[in-house]
């Protein structure tokens, strides 16, 4: 099957008319985006969008040909202006299945959001699989795919959870292609977008490009080792769970533990537990050397090594000044981010972990304090050196340092 982009931006379109937000005020040629809209082998038409006939002369096709005009999104505003020669657009019900006098086979797919998706097989035995914006799919049981599809199009910004439950139920797998669509103006067009989507192991089209479905494509390389650093509300442990977001049975560790009577403490705690996926497993331990060298397992993050180093200082006695200057405190403390730094180098499983970036600013006025800030340095250079991402988050925006 060959696929026309012939748009790939949410439903108003990217620049939205008469947004000043900076991301529209940036997406210009290439990154100008009209409404998603699909031509499938110039017979199919996902989505009828103003402007259909102009995008598919822009991209060297031709509305002529298309037999079936299949709409997907929800029932909202007037009905789409039809060109002269299309068949009326329809909405093909959950469940239904139709097959095309070219060949092609199509399946419409129960959302858990208003608006129907679509699988389309091709002659050639390919299928994709396309989702309007703001949709997953409904019903789906882990393993309960027949075999992954070879392309999926769908919101991948806005509904990474989506994205997780198909890889869970094996309809997206290492192979198969992830394209974004429905692309608005919530993340800043040009290499931020491309990164966000290659941490969620997606890519993206600019409108107009042809794609041929079943053929190989390079899947971004996803780093098993990423270590996110920033400073107090940088948004460093919102970027940390952006990564892994598209992906299932996250578990996410806890390295702060509980205080009793600390109601503020409490409060941030339940901020972070709202904002994570449902289907992500919680653990709250500082006990990590065993979680990263697990094999097998599913992706983890850590949230953060600070407190993880706060209790290793604990349990080494490493805030009382007279041990650290006997020597006992500094070995035993050495020999717990030792072996911390040495599980992360043999860690199999995808590991995001999160840690404060120090020394930028205020001298703390104590031994203990500036001996931690110390520490925290060391741990953090000594754990990027054994990974193959590295980011730094300032003012919410992550700057790669590696990877």
């Amino acid at each position: 099957m060959e696929l026309t982009l012939l748009g790939t931006g949410a439903p108003a379109g990217l620049p939205r008319p008469g947004c000043p937000c900076a991301a529209c005020a940036t997406a210009s040629r290439a990154d100008a985006r009209a409404a998603t809209a699909l031509l499938v082998d110039g017979v199919l038409l996902l989505d009828l969008t103003p402007g259909a006939a102009l995008a598919a002369a822009r991209a060297g096709s031709s509305l002529h040909d298309v037999r079936q005009v299949l709409l997907s999104h929800p029932h909202e505003g007037p009905a789409p202006e039809v060109p002269a020669g299309l068949p009326a657009p329809v909405r093909v019900p959950d469940g239904r299945r139709l097959t095309l006098i070219s060949g092609h086979r199509v399946r419409a797919v129960a959302l858990d959001a208003p608006g129907t998706g679509y699988e389309v097989g091709g002659p050639d035995g390919e299928r994709l699989l396309y989702l309007p914006p703001g949709a997953g799919p409904a019903g789906l049981p882990p393993g309960g795919s027949p075999a992954p599809y070879a392309l999926v199009l769908m919101d991948v910004l806005g509904r990474p959870d989506a994205l997780a439950r198909l890889r869970a139920a094996g309809a997206v797998g290492p192979t198969t292609d992830v394209l974004a669509v429905h692309i608005d103006h919530d993340v800043p067009p040009g290499p931020e977008l491309h990164r966000r989507l290659a941490a969620a192991g997606a890519r993206t089209e600019p409108d107009g490009a042809t794609v041929v479905v079943g053929d190989y494509r390079a899947v971004p390389d996803l780093p098993r080792r990423t270590l996110v650093l920033g400073g107090a509300r940088s948004g460093k442990s919102a970027e940390a769970e952006r990564r892994l977001a598209a992906f299932p049975d996250v578990l996410y560790v806890a390295t702060g533990g509980a205080r009793d009577g600390d109601r503020e403490w409490a409060v941030r705690v339940a901020a972070h537990r709202e904002r994570r996926p449902p289907s992500w497993r919680t653990a709250e331990t500082c006990d990590l050397v065993p979680l990263l060298t697990a094999e097998d397992a599913p992706p983890m993050l850590v949230d953060c090594l600070a407190l993880w180093l706060t209790d290793a200082m604990d349990r080494a006695g490493a805030w009382d000044d007279g041990r650290w200057r006997s020597g006992e405190a500094p070995r035993a403390l050495a020999e717990r981010t030792g072996a911390l730094v040495a599980a992360f180098r043999a860690a199999s499983r995808t590991v995001v972990a999160v840690s404060n970036e120090v020394g930028s600013g205020v001298v703390p006025a104590t031994a203990a304090g500036r001996r931690f800030r110390d520490e925290l340095g060391r741990l953090n250079a000594a754990v990027a050196a054994e990974c193959e991402h590295v980011l730094l988050v300032t003012a919410g925006t992550a700057l790669p340092l590696r990877g």
